[in-house]
């Protein structure tokens, strides 16, 4: 069905509200790549059975882990085949520490729509509340939609990260096991794409690929590890553009500038000849 643009620009979608719990957060570290090693005391940090660490990457799956259904792509005046979609790019501003456990509200609406001739890329933003009415975090996310342009919008632009000329300062290697997407999909993200080899077949890949948002996990994961003390709380605002696909028991190298403005990096992956899988990846720190 073609897009409706009057429908969809502006739309506000339903609201959702959810709960979740440590056993929920511990999950989504161990997706991550979180506590490998079972004698590391800092990585055992993430799985702690009532305040585990929470990156802020959890709030792209706080909303969803309890659905066991593929996902939809189903809006006001959007109708579109799961197999045409892929996930353009993701960031979230976290408020503060985000709670280990706790009730929200996210509100959302589409914030553009735009026509790039032979596809669509529609770009959502929301607002995640406690209870209380305090605000948790923020988000926005776009998804690029083969075919399904030529609808009459506005192209849009793209934003992209300018990279310094030298060597990062940050160079961290993040292996993946094999079944990471298999544990990744528990945290709701049921796509067959990245479990089932026949259905990645039909979309062209020769196996599974990992989840474009376990990579986002993976490398802020890294990023906190290796350049913020372990702390998730320090980071103020985290955002990628998804380049290229990881497939699960590769290597994701994660190279990373220290700027003025903030940190700024990459993620490769490293058995396919640093082949793109993260670019105009952003990370605010507080200091």
């Amino acid at each position: 069905m073609p897009i409706d643009l009057d429908k969809a620009l502006g739309a506000d979608l339903p609201e959702q509200t959810f709960s979740w719990n440590a056993s929920d957060v511990a999950l989504y570290n161990l997706a991550v790549g979180a506590a490998r090693d079972p004698l590391d005391t800092a990585g055992l940090r993430y799985i702690d059975d009532r305040t585990p660490l929470v990156l802020p990457s959890f709030a792209t799956v706080a909303a969803s882990m309890h659905v066991d259904e593929p996902p939809r792509v189903s809006f006001p005046g959007v109708e579109i085949d799961l197999a045409k979609v892929v996930h353009g790019a993701q960031s979230v501003s976290p408020s503060g520490p985000i709670p280990a456990a706790g009730t929200a509200t996210t509100r959302t609406r589409i914030a553009e729509v735009q026509d790039k001739g032979k596809a669509a890329v529609i770009i959502q933003e929301s607002t995640t509340t406690a209870e209380d009415g305090t605000e948790l975090w923020t988000s926005r996310s776009s998804i690029f939609a083969r075919g399904e342009g030529g609808f009459g919008g506005d192209r849009g632009s793209s934003e992209k990260v300018e990279y310094p000329d030298r060597e990062p300062e940050h160079t961290i290697d993040v292996p993946t096991a094999p079944n990471q997407a298999l544990l990744y999909r528990l945290c709701g993200d049921r796509n067959p794409l990245h479990s089932d080899p026949e259905f990645a077949k039909a979309a062209g890949f020769d196996r599974p690929i990992m989840h474009g948002l376990g990579s986002y996990g993976l490398a802020l994961r890294a990023l906190v590890d290796g350049v913020a003390g372990g702390d998730p709380a320090a980071v103020s605002k985290y955002g990628v553009s998804f380049a290229g696909v990881l497939f699960p028991g590769e290597t994701l190298r994660v190279r990373a500038w220290d700027t003025d403005a903030g940190l700024v990096a990459t993620a490769s992956a490293v058995e396919r000849d640093e082949a793109p899988v993260l670019g105009n990846v952003v990370l605010g720190l507080r200091r």
